[in-house]
């Protein structure tokens, strides 16, 4: 049997070491309709393929007319011109005359001619005539309206209230750039510009291996109960809704074998129909008899060691060939809290800077009750922030939630935040300042 590979490393030294193994899992793209690229992560910059507007178009309702038939009156003075027919939004006007006021509506298209819009509140009379507004009523031709001259209240010039083509975004200008997280905003700009399909980062794949002979599916034998030394097995659904969280595609597998090729034949058939670009372990790597990860993983070239964190100390990382593929290992204990407090400091990291997972947040908060860590150690307690009641300028407080064991699974689901205490300190006092990971609201 091949002597297993240690290693004694800090938490960076690990997340480095981490972030090498994935960083050969190739980052790929794929195209998606918008309401699906909600919240995905660009994956290419974007480009606007038509000016927007894409026409000269009026801010307001009221009159399309040119600078020149209302330049030459006096100062404080008005203008009377015929009224040409009206023109409405999602219509191609004809060419304005000269002498004439064209009436038009919000978003309608310039005509050619027309220089400047004149808002209803400045024309006399100060609505449409009966014709613009009521389509049983024909077009009079007779009819005329004034119009302030230039300089005067309501006209000052050529370009007034009107929105030029390309006034927004250019043609083939940069919208959106690579890295961008896809919101609201950016699908209404994209639907403005005619695209329905957006550019971004496919989610990473994963293979969640949850291993140990005493683990039963939930469910398992609800009216006779568990048997003596079973547990329900939770590490593989937890760091499954984990990898979902981060953006990433997971599938987990049981292994309940301590048998190393049992271990193997059920790793390689599921790796063959799921294709996983990352695999993670969860259990089989401590100091015991039976630790099939360790046992399997190590004759492929995977090591092993102790990372200087609380929970979380044993783990794993390597590279395994599958059909002729180099696929990433990451291992983590199997006590539910120590594998995802090691995910969201090893692995999460690295989603959020590659493959478009959400970054967690660092929060500095106040410590409500001591606590004592073990030296030489970053302890990550689970704890609740509490919100700043009265002065903003002041930082949350925290309280932290049951104690630093790695098998308790109630404090974990009700923290909304990890207290890192540093390998150098070894005691925190009530009030004392901490450093926080927001993982959840």
């Amino acid at each position: 049997m091949t002597e297993v590979s240690r290693f004694r490393r800090s938490v960076t030294e690990h997340r480095a070491a981490v972030a090498e193994l994935m960083g050969r899992v190739a980052a790929r793209s794929e195209t998606l309709p918008l309401r699906a690229a909600l919240g995905r992560v660009l994956a290419e910059d974007v480009a606007a393929p038509i000016d927007l507007p894409p026409f000269d178009n009026s801010q307001m309702d009221g009159y399309a007319v040119r600078a020149a038939d209302l330049a030459s009156s006096e100062a404080g003075a008005r203008v009377g011109l015929a009224v040409a027919r009206p023109i409405a939004a999602g219509t191609d006007p004809a060419p304005l005359a000269p002498g004439t006021a064209a009436p038009i509506m919000t978003g309608a298209a310039l005509p050619d001619g027309a220089e400047l819009v004149v808002p209803i509140e400045a024309a006399v009379p100060e609505t449409f005539p009966a014709f613009v507004v009521d389509v049983g009523v024909e077009y009079d031709a007779g009819s005329r309206v004034s119009l302030p001259g230039i300089g005067s209240v309501g006209a000052s010039g050529a370009g007034q209230y009107v929105r030029r083509a390309g006034s927004d975004v250019g043609v083939g200008a940069r919208v959106m750039a690579a890295g961008e997280r896809v919101s609201a905003r950016h699908v209404g700009l994209a639907a403005a510009l005619g695209l329905t399909e957006l550019p971004v980062v496919a989610p990473l794949r994963a293979l969640v291996i949850a291993t140990g002979e005493e683990i039963v599916d939930p469910g398992t034998a609800p009216e006779q109960g568990l048997a003596p030394g079973q547990i329900y097995e939770s590490n593989s659904a937890m760091l499954v809704a984990a990898l979902a969280e981060a953006g990433a595609e997971a599938v987990g597998l049981r292994v309940t074998s301590d048998a190393p090729e049992v271990f193997w034949a059920q790793l390689g058939e599921a790796a063959r129909r799921h294709t996983p670009d990352l695999i993670l372990t969860s259990g089989g790597i401590s100091a015991g008899a039976y630790e099939v990860v360790k046992l399997a993983l190590a004759e492929a070239g995977v090591e092993f060691g102790a990372v200087a964190m609380q929970p979380g100390g044993p783990q794993g990382a390597g590279v395994i060939e599958l059909d002729g593929h180099g696929v990433p290992v990451v291992a983590f204990p199997g006590n539910p809290v120590s594998s995802y407090v090691s995910f969201e400091m090893f692995v999460r990291p690295v989603l959020a800077e590659r493959f478009g997972a959400a970054p967690r947040r660092r929060q500095r908060a106040r410590l409500k009750a001591e606590t004592d860590s073990p030296p030489g150690k970053l302890q990550l307690r689970r704890a609740r922030l509490t919100d700043v009641a009265a002065d903003p300028a002041e930082l949350p407080s925290v309280e932290l939630l049951g104690g630093p064991g790695s098998h308790l699974m109630y404090p974990l689901a009700a923290a909304n935040a990890l207290v890192l205490v540093e390998e150098s300190t070894t005691h925190v006092g009530s009030g004392a300042m901490v450093d926080t990971l927001v993982i959840g609201e």
